[in-house]
């Protein structure tokens, strides 16, 4: 009866960690089969999958480097804490992720010996996921719309500053807010800078450089030819987002099929994605609805937008609230989920209220 309930606890575990991969590929096989076919995958798709993967495997490099940590740990201690650790998260997810920022911002906050760390953690929440929206790399959805649309940088970046600055000024200011009772000086050593910090930098700048059409795709075959060569660990990413991506590119094709709509105004675009982005996540909704409208504008917004609010809304959420439920110091668990919810919820309604006021958006 044990191995019983140990077999069942496992299959739990692999359910609630890849669901939205089984939810995927349950889609594939559905509309595929309602369709009576599988539509092919064109090179453009399969392009923008190697060069997500290229991103994630030089990021995971970088961070095992030592690099982001180093650098987050010169901020420790002093005067202003909240308010640089909110920064930092900012303009370190801009350029290695979202998701890889908070990897390295949330444990060192978990280990800084002070008071208010549940408030920390999720502000550094909201910093990641306005940060990452700054750039085309910033996160998966971003690159998708940068690359499906043929965008250049200044349009990309000038459409959706607006977004990521007013929230960096809100969080600074709600930062400032924030009074810690202790001096913040962590309870570990700093690290020590490995040496191939500053090759994956120059491998990073080349795939930024291929996600801007500057240079050809399959320069990312350098990345992918170092790790295999000299670093395998950090060949160690999530295949299995890369492989729920895949299938969301089907499934799209397969639903524009099905559908045939097409979305007109942008605020329903955004508004549709936004809310989307709540129940199936920011990335797979980008893929969904690029398929059924040609105004990335609103398509870019409302996935940042969706970042915020539900847990699902972005990977990076999923990953800061389970680095501070896992970490031993952590407790009011309950207390946390509400707090987590409610300013995610409130970020949320002003980011909706932001692209509705905003001139020119709606247009």
């Amino acid at each position: 009866m044990q191995r019983t309930f140990k077999a069942l606890s496992r299959y739990a575990d692999v359910l609630s960690a890849q669901w939205l991969l089984i939810v995927s590929i349950a889609g594939v096989v559905g509309t595929s089969l309602y369709l009576r076919r599988i539509p092919p995958l064109v090179r453009e798709d399969l392009e923008i999958i190697f060069i997500l993967a290229v991103l994630f495997i030089a990021v995971k490099g970088l961070e095992r480097s030592g690099l982001p940590a180093w650098l987050s740990r010169k901020i420790e201690g002093g005067a202003f804490l909240p308010a640089k650790l909110v920064c930092v998260t900012f303009f370190l997810s801009m350029l290695v992720t979202n998701d890889v920022a908070l990897l390295v911002m949330v444990p060192l906050t978990l280990a800084l010996n002070t008071d208010r760390k549940d408030v920390l953690v999720i502000l550094e929440t909201l910093a990641a996921n306005a940060g990452s929206a700054l750039t085309p790399f910033g996160n998966p959805q971003n690159l998708f719309i940068y690359w499906y649309y043929h965008l250049g940088p200044q349009e990309f970046i000038a459409t959706i500053a607006p977004f990521s600055l007013l929230f960096l000024v809100l969080l600074i200011l709600a930062a400032f807010s924030v009074r810690l009772q202790n001096d913040g000086v962590p309870h570990y050593p700093s690290l020590q800078l490995h040496c191939t910090a500053w090759i994956y930098l120059l491998l990073l700048f080349l795939v930024i450089l291929t996600v801007l059409r500057v240079l050809p795709a399959w320069i990312g075959c350098i990345v992918v030819a170092y790790a295999l060569l000299f670093d395998r660990k950090s060949l160690g990413i999530d295949y299995s987002l890369l492989f729920t991506l895949l299938c969301f590119f089907i499934i799209s094709e397969n639903m524009k099929g099905i559908l045939a709509l097409r979305l007109q105004h942008p605020a329903h675009i955004f508004l549709s994605s936004a809310l989307a982005s709540q129940v199936i996540s920011n990335v797979p909704a980008a893929l969904l609805f690029a398929k059924f409208t040609p105004h990335w504008q609103a398509l870019l917004w409302g996935t940042n937008v969706g970042g915020f609010g539900s847990l699902i809304g972005s990977l990076a959420n999923v990953i800061a609230y389970r680095l501070y439920l896992t970490h031993d110091e952590t407790s009011r668990y309950l207390a946390f989920t509400g707090k987590f919810f409610l300013f995610g919820y409130v970020a949320f309604a002003v980011g909706i209220t932001l692209y509705l006021v905003l001139p020119g958006m709606r247009i």
